[in-house]
């Protein structure tokens, strides 16, 4: 089962709204506080990590808390005969948050980060050095407005 195939439930919205109020709830509390059964809870958290809906738990730290408190973005395009290549050599590259493979002009658009602007070149370097990667174009982010957030999708307003 794909994260794209798998669809919340209402009962799985509020298990996760309630966790990402509080993330460090026990399971018991936070299946009393919601009125459904330990293993009800249980299973569904079983169930959300194994379909692969549950991003990692190593997506809540902050890059900035790491040391990389630039972010960007680059567009790289590529010789489309090397698209396997130049993901796996992509995937390999720590500063390298996601990747995507958007619709235009633009081949893949990678989400980046770095220390500082020196280091912010050096990425966006080793990036261009990638197989099958023909051209890139690097825009730094100034500051963050919106973070990342799900919480306004689990209410369920469809």
């Amino acid at each position: 089962m794909t994260p794209e195939s798998y669809q919340l439930d209402a009962t799985d919205r509020r298990i996760l709204a309630a966790m990402d109020q509080d993330p460090r709830i026990p399971i018991m509390m936070l299946a009393q506080r919601l009125g459904l059964a330990r293993g009800t809870v249980q299973s569904r958290l079983e169930k959300l990590a194994a379909s692969g809906a549950l991003r990692p738990n190593s997506s809540r730290v902050t890059p900035a808390a790491l040391g990389r408190g630039v972010a960007a973005s680059v567009s790289a395009e590529l010789d489309q005969s090397m698209l396997d290549e130049a993901i796996a050599a992509l995937s390999e590259i720590p500063e390298v948050l996601e990747c995507f493979a958007p619709a235009g002009d633009t081949d893949l658009l990678i989400r980046v980060v770095a220390s500082d602007p020196d280091d912010l070149y050096r990425v966006s370097e080793v990036i261009r050095f990638c197989p099958g990667i023909t051209r890139t174009s690097t825009t730094m982010f100034l500051r963050e407005v919106i973070p990342y957030r799900t919480t306004g999708l689990l209410s369920g307003r469809d």
